[in-house]
């Protein structure tokens, strides 16, 4: 399967689409209602299985946003953020969806399974994702904080600050 992984990157990362655009500020517009699937196999409904709480969703449009969304993630468990916090993979395209169970299964292979839960591909829902938060060709994750109306109420996309993170802490346990 590893040896297939490159060729199914390249073959993926040629099908969505995704064309330069300027950046967006989404802060004040409601997050799209979007359907995704944990790793675990559940079904996720964004933002309405959160109402009446804020979230936290750490958006990759592309692999390499990994290695940012990791450092986020790092980050939140030090700081001990009192958020929920989704890592949601987005991918855009009707070959990625078609490919969607190796996708996620390559996923799972390389994340512990106590943390299946917390990972929400969106494939089918992808477009109106990208629609509010750009689709700036980039490695960087989009951190999304909706408040518990679903609204972005805190957003990021220019890499792992630990200045922002800071930023980010101060705002969520003021919301509490």
């Amino acid at each position: 399967m590893r040896r297939w992984l490159p060729i199914l990157s390249l073959l993926l990362a040629s099908c969505g689409s995704t064309p330069a655009e300027p950046p967006v500020l989404p802060i004040g517009k409601p997050f799209p209602a979007v359907v995704g699937t944990s790793l675990s196999g559940d079904t996720v409904r964004v933002p309405q299985d959160f109402s009446g709480k804020p979230v936290l969703l750490l958006v990759g449009f592309v692999q390499n946003a990994q290695f940012d969304l990791d450092r986020w993630l790092f980050g939140l468990l030090q700081a001990g953020t009192p958020v929920a916090v989704r890592e949601v993979p987005t991918i855009e395209g009707l070959v990625p969806g078609m490919f969607a169970g190796m996708i996620d299964e390559g996923m799972r292979g390389g994340i512990p399974s106590e943390d299946w839960g917390s990972v929400v591909t969106v494939y089918d829902d992808a477009e109106p994702i990208a629609d509010l938060l750009g689709r700036a060709p980039t490695s960087n994750g989009r951190i999304v904080l909706l408040d518990a109306n679903g609204v972005v109420v805190w957003f990021h996309d220019r890499g792992y600050s630990a200045s922002k993170l800071k930023e980010l802490d101060d705002f969520v346990r003021a919301m509490m």
